[in-house]
């Protein structure tokens, strides 16, 4: 069996640094999510701004594809539709976990 998130979808709490950075500054936070699965920032974080679902949702499946992290493409978009902050939050909390490393991201 794939592994899961290692917190869950409501879990914004379980990191207090990562909750109020994903409040106060959250393109920010998406940007550094998109950095780190390989993605451009800069071009995720405009888009965000424009049509957060889906970039939301691309984003996410793509650190799901890199961590192996069993789910779908329309489970992401439900996150990014009914909880974007709670999804931006569990995200942030993975790749806040991931080792940048020769051959890529791999999970500690």
């Amino acid at each position: 069996m794939e592994p899961g998130w290692r917190h869950s979808i409501f879990g914004c709490f379980d990191d207090c640094g990562i909750c109020l950075l994903s409040f106060f500054c959250p393109c920010y936070v998406f940007a550094k999510n998109s950095q780190a699965v390989g993605e451009n920032c800069v071009l995720c974080c405009l888009c965000s701004l424009c049509i957060p679902c889906i970039v939301g949702t691309y984003v996410r499946s793509r650190i799901r594809e890199v961590q192996g992290i069993d789910g779908s493409i329309v489970n992401d978009f439900c996150c990014w539709f009914f909880c974007s902050f709670c999804a931006l939050v569990q995200e942030a909390q993975e790749v806040k976990q991931l080792t940048v490393g020769g051959s890529g991201i791999e999970r500690e």
